[in-house]
C-alpha cells in the first residue's frame, strides 16, 4: 500500500517541476523587445525638444529655442500609421543664460500648428521607417522636424549582444551605429544606448556648398578638427505581447566649431530631444488622412536653393519691387561714397534675387537696362542667383546682344564659378560654347572657355564617376586647334581642360607631348608647357598616372629646359613618395642643364622647409635629397631657374600661408616665366587663393641667337645691348604676342590676355607728342576741358561656403561664411588749357594748364560667420560680423607750366573727421523668426558691462589655468601737423572676456575696433589751404645712363685700371663738402606750405643741388623749416669720384643740421687677396632716442635671426659707434660675409649670389670710414 501511496505522489511532484519550466520557458518566449506598433492602438508621447547655441558660459550671451507638443501614433493598417501633432508650443531665449527665462513665441507657435495639423502618414516595420507622406501644404522644414520627432523609432535591438555596430539609416545619413544593451530582467526593460558617427557615413545628409575648389587636407586634419559633432541617444524598451515598446527616448546632439583648432575654445550647439510615453489605448476612431505625397524616409532633406541665407531672414513674398527699391537705395547710397551703413544689404538683394522666376528677371532687366547705375548693380549680384535661371537669362543677353563685351565677361565668369554645378547646369553653360556672341571679342572668348573648364571640375568633385561628355566640347577644341596648328586655340583649350581635371583629358594633353606623340617636339614650347601644366589639378585626382608622365618628361635631356623644369614642379605636386625624391636626386647629379639643376634644386629646397601639414611626408625626404644635392647644386646663383617658397602653420589656429616664387629662364637675363603663387591653408583645407604668371614668348624669340652679344654683368653695355634687341619687336609676327600674363583664382584660371605688338603700337600713338585729333587721348583732354566726371560701383560677393548638418530634431545645423564687397570710385575733372592744343598733344608742352579735381575712391568689406540653426521659419545662433573701411576722398587744384618746370598743387585741409580706413568686428548671439521680423534679437555675446579697464597687456593671456578674465582697452593717439592744420589719429578698442584654456579662440570674443583718420588739428590756427610747389631748374641729376655706367665701374671687372693699393687709397678719396655760400642754381626745389592769409606761409622747403667737377659728381640736399624764427634742417650729401669709383654720404639732421648725423663712405681698394670685396662702413654721432631703441632692439634679436639664417657668430668688442659689413667673392656664383656691430661678430661663408660674378677674380672694391 505504502508503495501505491508513494508513486502518486512522485508522479504529482514531477509534473509539477515540469509544469513550472513550461511556464518559465513560456514567459521566456514571450519577452520580445524588437520595437512594434500595434494598429489597432493609439499612442500617446509627450516631446520637448532644445536647441541651444553659444558657449556654455554663465556671462556669455546664447541664443537658444524650445518646441514642446504631444503627438499621437494612430495605426491604419499593420505597417502603415498616421502621427497627430497638438498643443504646439514654441518658447526662444537670447541673452545671458544666468539672467532671463525663455519667452513665448505665438507667432512661431502659430504657424508650426497650423503645418502640424496636417495629416502626416509613415510607414514602420521592424523598427525602421520606410516612408513618410504629409499633405501638399507642408514645408519641407516642417517634414524635417516630423522625421525628428519619428527618429525616436529607428532603433535596432539586439538582445543576443551587449555590444555590436551597424550601418543603418537615420536622420543624419547612412551612417555607422554603436549599441550598447543593458536588461532589468525584473522590469522587462531594455536600456539601449545607441552612438552615431556622423563622419562615417556612406550616405551623408550633411551638404557642403562652395568648398569644392578648396580640397580636404587629411595630414591637417591628424592635427586637430575645426568642427567635432557627437550624437548619443538612449532608449527604454519595455517588453509587451505586441514587441518592444519604446517607453522614453532621449537623445543629445553636441556640435563643436571653431574657426581655428576646436580643442582652443569653440562655439557650442547643443541639440536635446526627450520624448516619453504617455498612454497607450485602443483606437475607436478611423483615420481619414486624404490626399497625401511621399516626401522620402528618414534621412534628412536639404532644399536644393539653400533659399535662406544664414544672416538674412526678409520676407520674401513679390520680390520684383523690393529688388528694384533696394538697386535704386544701394546705387544712389553709395554715389559720392561707400554707404558702409548699407553694404550689408548687398546679402538682402542676393537672397531676392534667388526667389525671383527667370520672367521676373527679364522684368526687371527691362526696367533697370536703361539707367547705368541701376544696370550695373543688376548684372554684378543676379549672377548670384545659383542655378539654371541665370544661365537662361544670360544665354538670352548674349544672343540678343543688348550687354557690352565687358559686361558679359564679368557676369559670365561669376556666374560660372558660383553656379551649382547640377548636370543641368552644366548642360546649359555647354550652350555659351557655341554663341557667336561669344567669340565677338578675344577676352570674352577666353573667359567663357576658361570658366565652363571650371564649373567642369566643381561637378566632378561631386560626381564620381564623371562622364566624358561634359568636358568633351574641351577635347574636340583642343583637338580642332591641333588640326590647325593654331596655338591661340590649342593654349586656351589645354588650359580650360587644366581647370577641368577631369580624367579623360590625359590622353588629349599627351597629344601635345614629345615622346609621347610623334611631332609633337615640333610645337611651340609654349603649347607644350600648357599641356603639361595641364597635369596640376590632376596631380591630386591622378596621382600615379600623372607622375608616370611627368616623370618621364622630367628625365628626357633631349626637351627644353622649360617643359622639364614644369614637369619637375608638377611631379612634386603629387606628393611623391621618397622613392621618387630619390630618383630626382639622382637625375640631378648627373645633370648638365644648369637651369634645370638649380631650379629642380630650389624646389626641393623650399619643401624640404616647408612646415604646412601638405607637405609634412615629403618634406622628409626631401631634406634627405638636400644632403646628396647640396655639395653639387647648393652654390647655383639666382641668374638661373629658381623657386623661392615661403610657408608657415600654426597647428593651434589652424592656419597657414604658403607662397611661391617660380622664374624660369634660358641663357639669357631676363626670365621667359615668372609666376606667383599664393595658398591658405585653414580647417583642414587648402585654398591656392591666387597665382600670377607672365611669360614672354616674344622677348625669347627677340633675343634668340643675340645671347652671345652679352657680357652678362649686368652693366651698361648689356642694359643698351638689351634695350637694341627689344627694340625690334615691331619685327615680330602679330600672331606671336610678346607677353601673356594669365591669372588664377582659388586655383582655377580665369584670366588670359596676350600682349602683342599691334596692342603696344596702338598705345604708342596714343601717347606720342604727335598724336593729333584722332587719338583717343585728344579725346579726353577735350572732354576735361569741358568738365566730366566718372563713377563706378563694383558689389561682389567673394565667397559663401557652408556646411550643412541635421540636428537628431530635424533642424539644420549650419557653418557658414559669407565675404562681400563694395567698390567705389567717383571722380570730377575740368581743366583750363591756355592755349589749347589746336593739332597735335605736343602743343601742350607750352601750355598753362589748370585742373580741378574731386572725387573719392573706397571700398567696404563685410565677413560673416554664422553658427548655429537656420531655416526658413528661423535662424537661431552665434555670428561674427567684422566690416572693413577703406576710404580715399581728394579735392585739389593743380597749375602746371610746362616750359619754366613749376607745378604747383592747392589742397583744402580736412575741415570735418575723414576716416581713411577702420575695422569693427564683434560676436553677437542672433535669434530671428520670419513671422515676426520686428522681434528680431541681436545681442552682443559679451554685453556692456561696467567692468574696469585695463590696458592692453591684459588682452594676452598669462596662463591658460586662470579663470575668466574681462578686459578693455580704448587707445587714441593723434599726430598734428599744426602747420597744415591737419592731425592724422589712430583709435583703438577693444573689449574681451578670457577663458584662458580656450586658447586662441578668446581673439575673436569681444568687440574690436580700429580707425585711422584725418581730423583738424587742435589748437592750431585756421588753414586756408595747403600749398605743393615744385620748381624744376636748368640743371639735371646725374641720368640714368650716368648712373649705370658708375654702377658698372663699381661692379665690373676693371682690372686695367687698377694699378696700385696705393692710389686707392681710402682716407683720400672724399673731399669736404661744397660750399653752398656761391648759391649755386637748385635743380629743384620743393614747398610744402600752409597758407593762412594775411600770416605768412608755414611749412617745409627742400632744395637739391648738382655740382658736377671733372673729378666727382655731387649732389646736395637741403631741408629746411620755414618761418620767422625756424632753424631745424636736415642735410644731405652723396659724393661720387667718377675717377676711381669712390663715394661718400653724410647725413646730418637737427637745429642747422647740427644735432644728429651719420655717414657712410665707399671707394675701390685693394686687399692682399686677388678676391674681390665690398667693405662697408656706417658710422653715427649723436641719434634720436628712437633711433637708439631701435639699435638696441636689433642688437637684441640679431643673433637669434642669424642663427636661424646660418651664421655663425662670436663676442668680440667692436667701436661702439660702427657697424661694418665686408663682403667678399669666394667663387663666381658665391660670396662670404661678415658683420661686425658693438660687441659681437657675425659670419657665413658660401652664400648663394643674386647676381653674376664672373670677371671680378682680381678686384677689389671697399666701402670704409
Amino acid at each position: 500500500m505504502t508503495s501505491k501511496l508513494l508513486i502518486p505522489s512522485l508522479d504529482f511532484t514531477m509534473w509539477r517541476h515540469y509544469l513550472c519550466l513550461l511556464v518559465a520557458l513560456a514567459a521566456s518566449e514571450n519577452i520580445n523587445y524588437e520595437p512594434f506598433l500595434n494598429s489597432k492602438k493609439t499612442y500617446e508621447y509627450k516631446y520637448e525638444g532644445l536647441v541651444r547655441v553659444g558657449r556654455e558660459l554663465p556671462d556669455l550671451a546664447e541664443s537658444a529655442l524650445k518646441l514642446r507638443c504631444t503627438f499621437k501614433i494612430i495605426g491604419t493598417s499593420p505597417q502603415t500609421f498616421v502621427l497627430q501633432i497638438s498643443n504646439v508650443d514654441v518658447e526662444d531665449f537670447n541673452d545671458l543664460p544666468r539672467k532671463s527665462v525663455f519667452s513665448p513665441s505665438q507667432k512661431l507657435t502659430k504657424r508650426l500648428s497650423a503645418e502640424f495639423s496636417q495629416p502626416i502618414v509613415f510607414g514602420f516595420s521592424k523598427g525602421q521607417i520606410t516612408d513618410i507622406r504629409t499633405a501638399p501644404g507642408v514645408s519641407n522644414t516642417v517634414v524635417n522636424i516630423v522625421r525628428g520627432i519619428l527618429g525616436f523609432l529607428q532603433v535596432t535591438v539586439k538582445t543576443t549582444q551587449s555590444f555590436y555596430e551597424l550601418v543603418e539609416l537615420g536622420i543624419h545619413g547612412v551612417c555607422q551605429s554603436s549599441y550598447t544593451i543593458e536588461e532589468d530582467n525584473n522590469a522587462k526593460e531594455l536600456k539601449v544606448t545607441q552612438m552615431v558617427d556622423v563622419t562615417n557615413c556612406q550616405q551623408s545628409a550633411a551638404l557642403y556648398r562652395g568648398m569644392a575648389l578648396a580640397p580636404e587636407d587629411k595630414l591637417s586634419k591628424q592635427r586637430g578638427e575645426s568642427v567635432v559633432s557627437t550624437v548619443k541617444h538612449t532608449y527604454t524598451v519595455k517588453s509587451t505581447s505586441d514587441g518592444g515598446l519604446i517607453t522614453k527616448a532621449f537623445a543629445q546632439e553636441r556640435q563643436y566649431f571653431s574657426p581655428f583648432n576646436v580643442k582652443g575654445g569653440n562655439s557650442r550647439m547643443l541639440a536635446l530631444r526627450d520624448i516619453e510615453l504617455l498612454k497607450v489605448s485602443d483606437t475607436t476612431d478611423k483615420i481619414v488622412t486624404g490626399q497625401v505625397q511621399s516626401r522620402g524616409n528618414l534621412m534628412y532633406k536639404t532644399e536644393k536653393d539653400l533659399k535662406p541665407i544664414p544672416v538674412v531672414m526678409i520676407n520674401l513674398n513679390r520680390p520684383v519691387p523690393k529688388i528694384l527699391d533696394l538697386i535704386k537705395r544701394l546705387a544712389q547710397a553709395n554715389i559720392y561714397k561707400v554707404d558702409s551703413s548699407s553694404s550689408t544689404e548687398v546679402l538682402n538683394l542676393i537672397q531676392l534675387l534667388r526667389v525671383a522666376t527667370l520672367e521676373n528677371l527679364e522684368q526687371l532687366w527691362k526696367q533697370v537696362s536703361g539707367n547705368d547705375e541701376h544696370r550695373r548693380w543688376f548684372l554684378d549680384l543676379v549672377v548670384e542667383v545659383t542655378d539654371g535661371r541665370i544661365l537662361k537669362f544670360l544665354e538670352t543677353r548674349f544672343k540678343a546682344g543688348d550687354i557690352t563685351e565687358n559686361e558679359a565677361g564679368q557676369a559670365l565668369v561669376v556666374a560660372f564659378n558660383h553656379l551649382s554645378a547640377e548636370p543641368a547646369s552644366v548642360a546649359l553653360a555647354q550652350e555659351f560654347l557655341t554663341i557667336p556672341f561669344s567669340k565677338s571679342q578675344p577676352l570674352l572668348w577666353n573667359t567663357v572657355v576658361l570658366a565652363y573648364g571650371s564649373l567642369v571640375y566643381r561637378y566632378c568633385v561631386y560626381t564620381d564617376p564623371c562622364p566624358v561628355t561634359v568636358v568633351q566640347p574641351l577635347l574636340d577644341m583642343a583637338t580642332s586647334g591641333l588640326r590647325k596648328n593654331s596655338e591661340e586655340d590649342m593654349v586656351l583649350a589645354l588650359k580650360a581642360l587644366g581647370n577641368a581635371a577631369h580624367r579623360s583629358s590625359i590622353k588629349t594633353f599627351l597629344k601635345f607631348l614629345p615622346d609621347y606623340t610623334s611631332g609633337a617636339e615640333n610645337l611651340p614650347t609654349r603649347v607644350q608647357s600648357a599641356a603639361v601644366q595641364g597635369f596640376r589639378l590632376l596631380a591630386s585626382r591622378e596621382p600615379h598616372s600623372v607622375q608616370d608622365i611627368v616623370l618621364n618628361l622630367f628625365v628626357q635631356r633631349t626637351l627644353s629646359a622649360e617643359i622639364r623644369m614644369l614637369a619637375c614642379m608638377v611631379l612634386l605636386e603629387t606628393k611623391p613618395s621618397i622613392a621618387l625624391i630619390s630618383v630626382i636626386s639622382e637625375v640631378l647629379l648627373e645633370e648638365v642643364d644648369l637651369q634645370v639643376a638649380s631650379f629642380s634644386y630650389s624646389l626641393l629646397k623650399g619643401i624640404a622647409k616647408s612646415r604646412t601639414p601638405d607637405n609634412q611626408h615629403l618634406s622628409t625626404a626631401c631634406n634627405i635629397a638636400m644632403k646628396i644635392l647640396t655639395p653639387k647644386l647648393g652654390h647655383l646663383s639666382y641668374r638661373y631657374s629658381k623657386n623661392v617658397h615661403f610657408d608657415w602653420f600654426h597647428d593651434d589656429f589652424l592656419f597657414g600661408t604658403s607662397a611661391d616664387i617660380y622664374m624660369l629662364q634660358n641663357e639669357s637675363l631676363i626670365p621667359t616665366k615668372i609666376m606667383l603663387k599664393g595658398k591658405i591653408h585653414f580647417i583642414g583645407r587648402i585654398l591656392q587663393f591666387l597665382e600670377f604668371g607672365v611669360r614672354a614668348d616674344g622677348l625669347k624669340e627677340l633675343l634668340a641667337g643675340k645671347i652671345p652679344q652679352l657680357k652678362k654683368d649686368l652693366g651698361i653695355t648689356d642694359f643698351a645691348t638689351i634695350m637694341q634687341i627689344l627694340s625690334d619687336w615691331q619685327n615680330l609676327p602679330n600672331d606671336r604676342p610678346l607677353l601673356t600674363a594669365y591669372a588664377r583664382v582659388f586655383g582655377q584660371e580665369a584670366f588670359l590676355m596676350d600682349v602683342n605688338g599691334d596692342s603696344i603700337q596702338s598705345i604708342i600713338k596714343s601717347f606720342s607728342p604727335s598724336a593729333g585729333k584722332e587719338s583717343k587721348v585728344w579725346e579726353k583732354i577735350q572732354d576735361v576741358q569741358k568738365g566730366t566726371s566718372w563713377h563706378w560701383t563694383k558689389p561682389h560677393l567673394v565667397y559663401e561656403a557652408r556646411f550643412i548638418q541635421p540636428t537628431c530634431l530635424g533642424l539644420p545645423v549650419e557653418i557658414s561664411k559669407y565675404f562681400s564687397i563694395v567698390n567705389a570710385v567717383t571722380m570730377k575733372a575740368k581743366a583750363e588749357i591756355n592755349p589749347p592744343p589746336k593739332e597735335h598733344l605736343s602743343e601742350l608742352l607750352s601750355s598753362d594748364i589748370s585742373l580741378h579735381t574731386d572725387g573719392f575712391a573706397g571700398v567696404t568689406k563685410d565677413h560673416f560667420v554664422f553658427h548655429g540653426i537656420n531655416t526658413d521659419l528661423f535662424q537661431c545662433g552665434v555670428e561674427l560680423k567684422s566690416k572693413i573701411i577703406s576710404s580715399l576722398p581728394w579735392a585739389f587744384d593743380l597749375n602746371i607750366n610746362m616750359e619754366e618746370h613749376k607745378y604747383e598743387m592747392n589742397l583744402t585741409p580736412s575741415k570735418t573727421v575723414t576716416e581713411l580706413f577702420s575695422i569693427n568686428s564683434n560676436v553677437f548671439a542672433v535669434l530671428r523668426k520670419n513671422e515676426e521680423p520686428s522681434s528680431f534679437k541681436v545681442t552682443p555675446m559679451m554685453p556692456e558691462t561696467e567692468d574696469s579697464k585695463q590696458d592692453l597687456a591684459r588682452i594676452l593671456p598669462i596662463s591658460r589655468n586662470d579663470q575668466t578674465e574681462h578686459s578693455e582697452l580704448k587707445f587714441r593717439q593723434c599726430a598734428d601737423a599744426k602747420i597744415y592744420g591737419t592731425a592724422v589719429c589712430i583709435e583703438a578698442e577693444a573689449k574681451r572676456a578670457h577663458y584662458h584654456h580656450e586658447y586662441p579662440l578668446y581673439y575673436l570674443l569681444g568687440r574690436t575696433h580700429f580707425s585711422y583718420q584725418l581730423e583738424p588739428a587742435k589748437d592750431a590756427k585756421p588753414i586756408e589751404k595747403i600749398q605743393i610747389q615744385v620748381t624744376a631748374g636748368r640743371k639735371h641729376p646725374p641720368g640714368v645712363s650716368e648712373m649705370m655706367n658708375l654702377s658698372h665701374r663699381v661692379f665690373k671687372d676693371t682690372r686695367d685700371e687698377i694699378t696700385s693699393c696705393e692710389e686707392n687709397n681710402l682716407y683720400n678719396s672724399f673731399p669736404a663738402s661744397q660750399n653752398l655760400d656761391a648759391t649755386p642754381e637748385p635743380v629743384v626745389t620743393v614747398k610744402a606750405l600752409g597758407l593762412s592769409p594775411p600770416a605768412k606761409p608755414l611749412g617745409y622747403e627742400g632744395v637739391a643741388f648738382n655740382l658736377p667737377t671733372a673729378q666727382r659728381e655731387d649732389i646736395e640736399m637741403i631741408v629746411s623749416e620755414v618761418g620767422e624764427e625756424a632753424n631745424w634742417k636736415i642735410c644731405a650729401n652723396v659724393n661720387v669720384d667718377k675717377s676711381r669709383s669712390s663715394a661718400k654720404a653724410h647725413l646730418r639732421w637737427g637745429a642747422e643740421c647740427q644735432t644728429y648725423d651719420v655717414s657712410m663712405r665707399v671707394s675701390t681698394a685693394c686687399q692682399l687677396e686677388s678676391k674681390p670685396s665690398i667693405y662697408t662702413k656706417i658710422n653715427w654721432g649723436a641719434l634720436p632716442s628712437v633711433f637708439t631703441t631701435i639699435g638696441q632692439k636689433v642688437q637684441e634679436y640679431l643673433p637669434g635671426i642669424s642663427y636661424i639664417m646660418g651664421f655663425y657668430q662670436k663676442y668680440e668688442k667692436n667701436p661702439e659707434r660702427q657697424a661694418a659689413v665686408n663682403i667678399v667673392a669666394s667663387s663666381p656664383e658665391t660670396f662670404d660675409m661678415r658683420v661686425k656691430i658693438p660687441e659681437r661678430k657675425i659670419y657665413k661663408k658660401a652664400i648663394p649670389s643674386p647676381i653674376d660674378l664672373v670677371g671680378f677674380e682680381a678686384v677689389n672694391f671697399t666701402m670704409s670710414n
